[in-house]
Formats: structure tokens, sequence, C-alpha cells
């Protein structure tokens, strides 16, 4: 059962993904793609780094973590930490739409191992 928000990001992401592939052929391969093709690899590996990237580029924003320091700087710009948050889910929500997987499969995905981690800690992992 999907969240008509989860289906609307996905929406979103395929309709931009079809967007530049228009304007920049070449950019995605046509979805779904063979998962186990070493092209199709490549591309999905190259939008989890892409991701990454942005992950970094948000965890830029924060100052205040260093143990070590022994000087607050709270100040965090909100809207430009989760814009590139917001960068990083695109190419990640990419890489689901390249290999064929719907908001349905993410949700019964995320359900299933939510059910996992709770148990892991109940029981001691």
């Amino acid at each position: 059962m999907s969240n008509d928000k989860l289906d609307s990001l996905f929406l979103l992401r395929k309709e931009f993904m079809a967007s530049i592939e228009r304007v920049k052929p070449g950019t995605y391969p046509s979805w779904p793609v063979d998962i186990t093709s070493k092209q199709s690899q490549q591309v999905i590996r190259d939008l989890a780094l892409k991701g990454v990237e942005e992950m970094f580029e948000a965890l830029g924003h924060l100052k205040n973590w260093k143990p070590h320091r022994d000087t607050d700087k709270p100040e965090v710009d909100r809207d430009e930490f989760l814009e590139e948050v917001v960068d990083a889910f695109n190419y990640f929500l990419s890489m689901l739409v390249l290999v064929g997987v719907s908001p349905d499969d993410l949700y019964d995905a995320y359900v299933k191992k939510d059910v996992k981690i709770h148990s892991r800690l109940k029981n001691g992992y």
C-alpha cells in the first residue's frame, strides 16, 4: 500500500529524469535497467556516489560536531542543509527508478527492515 506523497516523489523524479533525457540525451539509460549488466551497475554506482557527495555537502553545514572543540558553533542554515539532503535523496531515488523499484517496493522493504532492526534491538544485536 503506497503513500500518496511517496508516489508523488517517484512521479516527480521520473518526470525530471525524462525531461533531462530530452534536453541532455544519454544522461540516463532507458529504465528499468538490467541490474546484472556491467553498464547498468556503473550507472547505479555513479548515482550512488553523487548522492554520497551531496550528503557530504549537507554535512559541511554542520559545524558543531567536533568533540575536541571547546567553542560552540550552533548556527546552521537549515534550509541549505535540507536542500543538500534533498539533492542526495534525488540521486538515490533515481537509482531506485532505474532498477524498477516502485513506491510499494520501497515501502515494503522499509517496513521489512524496520521490523528487523527493532528485533535486533530487542534481542541485543
